[in-house]
């Protein structure tokens, strides 16, 4: 049976129907939006593990160093530190400041063959002048203008010796000349050596403070103090009595008395 054209385009007409429907279902389902909702569902945290880190030895307390409250610097670290020297090393000086401890005394003189022969001619003058009672001796020993002995701390205007006849207790100046005598026959001390103001002074009370003197060396106090005159220069805070300076060339500086 042979058949038309027209029957074979219906034929494939018919064969294709059902493809062409199905496309067209599955592109409109494409094409259409559905309305959906999204529903979150919370997940159960899961810890981060930490990585894993080598275990660091334990230190048992007692063998740690004991710390301060508040870190040291270092240098205040480097002070704590034992100043114990090591076994073998030299221990270093250490030198006291001048301002942590007060300066040596200076030493007691008493033998005049130690002195500078200048000093001793002139100590032994002196000596000789007030053991005769001769006042008039010193004039020539006190000298004159800028050089001159100074016999008061504010100055002296006049004739020295009768300044000196003055001062003493009675009118011949007997008392003192006792005095000059008393004090140049007491020990002595050598003080600024090496300097401008290198001097030999007596009594050597006039450098030591009352607290260091001895017994033996208070009894010589004595023999040239009174007891108020102790008192007093002890109120002053030193040594206010007569006291005799020769210079190292023979210059009798000074004979005075008071602050």
């Amino acid at each position: 049976m042979a058949l038309t054209r027209d029957t074979l385009f219906a034929l494939a007409t018919i064969a294709l129907f059902p493809m062409v429907s199905l496309a067209v279902s599955t592109a409109d389902a494409a094409t259409t939006k559905t309305k959906t909702q999204t529903i979150i569902v919370p997940l159960e945290e899961t810890p981060e593990k930490p990585d894993a880190v080598e275990a660091e030895p334990t230190i048992p307390n007692d063998a740690l160093p004991k710390l301060d409250s508040q870190p040291a610097s270092n240098e205040a670290a480097s002070e704590e530190e034992s100043t114990e020297p090591a076994e073998g090393a030299e221990e270093p000086d250490i030198d006291i400041a001048d301002d942590e401890a007060p300066p040596p005394l200076p030493p007691v003189l008493r033998d005049t063959d130690l002195l500078p022969a200048a000093v001793r001619t002139t100590h032994a003058k002196l000596i000789s002048a007030a053991k005769r009672g001769d006042m008039e001796a010193l004039r020539a020993l006190i000298g004159t203008g800028e050089t001159a002995t100074t016999l008061s701390i504010g100055g002296l205007e006049g004739d020295p010796i009768a300044f000196l006849k003055e001062t003493s207790g009675d009118e011949d100046g007997y008392e003192l000349l006792a005095i000059l005598l008393e004090v140049l026959e007491a020990g002595f001390v050598h003080v600024d050596a090496g300097t401008e103001s290198e001097m030999y002074v007596w009594p050597y009370f006039f450098t030591w403070p009352f607290e260091k003197l001895t017994p033996q060396m208070k009894v010589e106090l004595y023999r040239i103090l009174t007891a108020g005159d102790v008192q007093d220069s002890a109120d002053f805070g030193g040594y206010i009595f007569y006291r005799i300076g020769i210079r190292p060339d023979g210059r009798w500086d000074f004979f005075v008395a008071g602050d």
